[in-house]
């Protein structure tokens, strides 16, 4: 076995591309393999800024012969059949094989040496990269045929074991020869094989392995930050994109003005991370410090003085626009600048933004002033809302989006709103995502329910709904927001109809995650009219606890075998014994009815009286808890009805002779199932 080693050397590498070129160029090796029959045992790749690897291991030398076998048509069949066949195989008559009077075309393929399957495969790779953006270069530039690369290709390394794989691509050809770092070791570097390529290139400082990279970031930042007394702020995205930007990093850590931190903390460290993709640190009491860590590319003279001193700069003009976009924004009133809303355009059909806020405010009040949410000034909720998106006109949130809703925040607080209504308007957006925390603050809550709830009212409204996978206004996450600020707040709001089966379908997938049943809470949506989320829930949870036991168990089993004999005679709602005795077994037959008192003109069985004594406590009882949304209390009277249902069916024939008899055990049976049917339609769970 041996093992086969590709770089693609190149200029400049995106950091953010290069995670996903890895990947692909994995898979489409993986591909071009398999068609001839090989596979590796490992499969390892590595991306630099300037170059692309992949390692397989433990390759065969040669692939193995391989018989194919084609079946042809009967060797009775017209000619006209053969002479197809024969044209499409590109063989003669006396080379097929005839076998039980059907012909056959058999041919051997030769095994072939693994290097000539990667020198074709190699070219192969990269012309079918797809790489999000590319680019051609050079003269052969000219033709729309000519390569494509991220940027242009300079250099390919293509080794199986010592031995070079000959390739040619766009003029450049295969070899054992590469770069080390661009200048800590300019001079070319010859690989001997894919086992010592990651040292001899360590040697000429270009350290290939991504992971390694960011390990003597962290490592190295983390020290640099702990020796000046400060904590590295973590940030894993900017980690890996400062691992893709250096091929031998080294972690320095800076200072700014202290001047500027009286702009907000997120201010600064989005305009560090975004603009010069640097850390930054937080002192003893956690408050940001004014210090940064840069990864510098080469291990400086110096001690990377006077690379810090050039970032410093860098960062001190970015700061100091941002300083200026704060001042300029803090100077006009929130009030004022919602009056700009009217500019913008929310949706073509659904007017401006400021169209959406005046919705929000009147929905944000009406929440609050019926009480959905409880606890909340009306006249905060509207105020809330109707400042929620005035700092969209803002400079600061036209040079950072992500800042949006925080911003505003700060500038309600500074020009003297209400604390109640600064927090909403920073906060109204959350929760964005699936681990983002919830507001409790109740005029938060309200804006933020109304905001997310405009949007899907109006959107469906429009048959704007999401549609597979496009959801191009986030109605999804729209609706898992509300579904966290209903549960976990125990908002008490009814869902309107149009959007129920929406929000049911994101509720089981939010639900699954939390390790709750699709099927259990299809089983309570099934029941019809329940859309509260909170009591849904509630009911949801105390079903899961109750079918994990085994009196839960047991009931389901027996409320399934009373359903199924229910199904088959046709029965929906009641019993008649003039019907009750019809032949056959229920195929066909119209659904039956029956006088509740059937059954009441013969003795009872001690079984079916058993059953009809549990079923007498057990019916109002687990209604009563229904009614006061114990469902576990309901669950614990349904579970008295687990022996009597087995002894029932254990001891009692339903089916009897006796028409009245037949109807009354029938109709006994349809108790069972409304009992049950009142917390939750037992035949929508799996088991």
């Amino acid at each position: 076995m041996t093992d086969f080693l590709l770089e693609l050397r190149s200029e400049e590498i995106p950091a953010r591309m290069q995670a996903k070129a890895r990947e692909d160029l994995a898979r489409l090796f993986a591909g071009e393999l398999a068609k001839a029959g090989l596979s590796a045992s490992e499969t390892v790749t590595y991306a630099t800024p300037r170059r692309l690897a992949l390692i397989l291991r433990g390759l065969p030398d040669a692939t193995q012969a391989v018989s194919e076998e084609v079946k042809g048509p009967k060797a009775s069949a017209p000619p006209q059949a053969l002479e197809g066949f024969l044209r499409k195989t590109g063989l003669t008559r006396e080379q097929l094989v005839e076998r039980d009077g059907v012909l056959f075309a058999v041919t051997e393929r030769p095994g072939r040496a693994t290097p000539e399957v990667l020198a074709e495969a190699i070219p192969v790779v990269i012309r079918a990269f797809p790489w999000p953006k590319s680019m051609r270069w050079g003269a052969a530039s000219a033709s729309t045929e000519s390569l494509r690369w991220v940027r242009p290709l300079q250099g390919i390394v293509a080794l199986f074991g010592e031995a070079v794989v000959p390739v040619e691509i766009a003029g450049i050809a295969s070899g054992a020869t590469t770069a080390g770092h661009r200048f800590h070791h300019p001079d070319a570097v010859t690989i001997r094989s894919a086992a010592d390529y990651v040292e001899t290139l360590r040697d000429a400082h270009v350290i290939v392995d991504q992971d390694e990279r960011a390990a003597i970031i962290a490592t190295g930042a983390a020290m640099v930050t702990a020796k000046a007394g400060l904590t590295l702020v973590r940030d894993e995205g900017l980690l890996a994109e400062n691992a893709g930007l250096t091929e031998w990093p080294m972690p320095l850590l800076g200072r700014f003005d202290p001047d500027y931190l009286s702009v907000p903390p997120e201010v600064i460290q989005l305009t560090a991370r975004v603009n010069q993709k640097y850390f930054v640190c937080r002192d003893a009491d956690g408050k940001l410090a004014n210090a940064f860590v840069c990864t510098a590319n080469i291990d400086a003279d110096d001690g990377g003085a006077k690379i810090v001193e050039g970032n410093r700069k860098v960062l001190a003009a970015r700061l100091s626009d941002a300083r200026f976009f704060y001042d300029t924004d803090l100077k006009v009133p929130l009030e004022e600048q919602a009056k700009k809303l009217d500019r913008i355009v929310f949706h073509e059909k659904l007017g401006t933004v400021a169209d959406k806020v005046e919705r929000v405010a009147k929905l944000a009040e009406w929440l609050t002033s019926e009480g959905v949410v409880p606890g909340c000034d009306p006249a905060l909720a509207r105020r809330a809302a109707e400042l929620c998106k005035a700092d969209l006109v803002t400079g600061m949130v036209g040079e950072f989006p992500e800042l949006q809703g925080l911003m505003g925040g700060y500038y309600a607080a500074a020009q003297g709103e209400d604390p109640a209504v600064a927090n909403a308007i920073r906060d109204h957006y959350r929760p964005v995502g699936q681990g983002d925390e919830v507001p409790t603050d109740p005029v938060t809550v309200a804006v933020s329910l109304a905001d997310k709830l405009d949007s899907l009212q109006q959107f469906f409204a429009i048959g704007q709904a999401p549609t597979g996978s496009k959801d191009p206004f986030a109605l999804r996450r729209s609706a898992l927001g509300v579904i966290r600020l209903i549960t976990e707040n125990r908002v008490r709001y009814s869902v309107p109809a149009d959007l129920l089966d929406f929000f049911a379908d994101r509720l089981k997938v939010q639900q699954r995650e939390a390790g709750v049943r699709h099927d259990l809470i299809d089983a309570v949506f099934a029941l019809g009219g329940e859309d509260d989320l909170v009591r849904l829930l509630a009911r949801v949870h105390a079903l899961q606890a109750f079918v994990g036991t085994d009196d839960g168990a047991n009931l389901l089993a027996g409320y399934k075998r009373a359903a199924n004999i229910l199904k088959k005679e046709g029965v929906t709602t009641d019993v008649t014994p003039a019907k009750a005795g019809v032949s056959g077994e229920g195929a066909g037959q119209e659904p039956r009815e029956a006088p509740a008192s059937a059954g009441a003109t013969y003795d009872r069985e001690p079984a079916e009286a058993a059953l009809v004594a549990a079923l007498d406590a057990a019916e109002p009882a687990a209604a009563d808890a229904v009614a006061r949304e114990d469902f576990a209390g309901a669950m614990a009277a349904l579970a008295t009805l687990r022996a009597p249902i087995d002894a029932f069916f254990e001891a009692v024939t339903v089916n009897d002779a006796d028409p009245a008899k037949r109807a009354a055990r029938l109709a006994l049976l349809l108790r069972v199932r409304d009992a049950v049917h009142g917390v939750a339609d037992f035949s929508r769970i799996e088991g």
